[in-house]
């Protein structure tokens, strides 16, 4: 007799613990996974080793010893970000970070990729770590647009040449749409765009073009602008025109009733006391002598005959 095949296993319930962690806005999902390599999350009261592990949100999920806040709808905020700034959470140098010149009533948010130190202009941030890595990821597809002033000489020919790509120091770098806007003294202005946006990659394709970049500013971020934006300037997407611009990718970040979330440990509330049953009200007692209201009518009518 032919054994009957077994069904797949159904897969685990919930979602994976870097997922959940990431989308409560501590840090994108590969910092999660690195928090957890490092022993400083806890579920149900165990150290967690492994990022192996669905959750479904009834557990008690602890980060750096503090309970993970509930997550909240996804928003995105574009915010001007000055030149000496670093785009990091704590730096060892003790230099001046992006998210300690935050307004006091922000909530935490991570940045989406980085800018240089001594790079400008349009950083996005949001309170979704899920969300930084979409818009992060080049297969996204959006292009980042930025102006630069850098010393040296170049022509329209030569940076027409980048649109082909160009391989520096081992590093292969993609299509690159340059423009010569002016020449100023010794400096030029150009406008780049590109969709890697690898590490310091303006910078090191400029330098192999014989240019060196004094001046980096950046203008956009696929669909969002710097706009009227000065610097220090932060204000928040609508989620309307977030969720237009995510396409296929906004049903993952809408709010639903059923999604996980992080359980969150409440003082149970006192029971109120139920209500008495209301007694039945007990028939006023007459005064002694006194008829009743019907016999107290005719009664009072004898008396009067009697008197007359």
């Amino acid at each position: 007799m032919t054994p009957s095949p077994q069904s797949p296993p159904s897969p685990p319930e919930g979602e994976r613990i870097a997922k959940v962690i990431a989308r409560a806005g501590i840090c994108s999902r590969r910092e999660a996974e690195k928090l957890i390599a490092d022993g400083r999350v806890t579920v149900d009261g165990k150290v967690l080793t492994s990022p192996a592990l669905n959750v479904t949100g009834r557990e008690s999920i602890i980060v750096d010893g503090k309970e993970l806040p509930a997550q909240e709808p996804a928003r995105l905020w574009r915010y001007y970000k000055e030149a000496g700034l670093v785009t990091t959470a704590r730096d060892p140098e003790g230099r001046t970070t992006v998210f300690q010149k935050l307004p006091p009533d922000m909530p935490r948010v991570v940045s989406v990729g980085r800018l240089d130190v001594n790079t400008e202009g349009l950083l996005l941030l949001t309170n979704d770590g899920e969300l930084a890595r979409l818009l992060e990821l080049p297969s996204t597809g959006w292009t980042r647009r930025y102006r630069v002033r850098a010393f040296g000489a170049v022509t329209q020919t030569d940076l027409d040449r980048l649109q082909k790509g160009i391989t520096v120091e081992g590093v292969r770098y993609g299509a690159i749409d340059a423009t010569l806007d002016k020449v100023q003294g010794s400096n030029v202005w150009l406008t780049l765009g590109l969709k890697e946006g690898k590490n310091r990659e303006v910078k090191r394709v400029l330098g192999a073009l014989g240019l060196r970049v004094n001046r980096l500013i950046r203008l956009s971020f696929g669909p969002f602008q710097i706009g009227d934006l000065q610097p220090g300037d932060v204000k928040q997407v609508p989620n309307r025109v977030l969720m237009d611009q995510l396409g296929g990718h906004a049903a993952q970040f809408e709010q639903k009733k059923d999604a996980p979330s992080p359980r969150r440990t409440e003082k149970p509330r006192a029971a109120k006391p139920e209500d008495p049953k209301p007694k039945a009200r007990a028939p006023r007692p007459h005064r002694a002598g006194s008829p009743d209201k019907g016999k107290r009518g005719k009664a009072s009518h004898a008396d009067r005959r009697r008197r007359s």
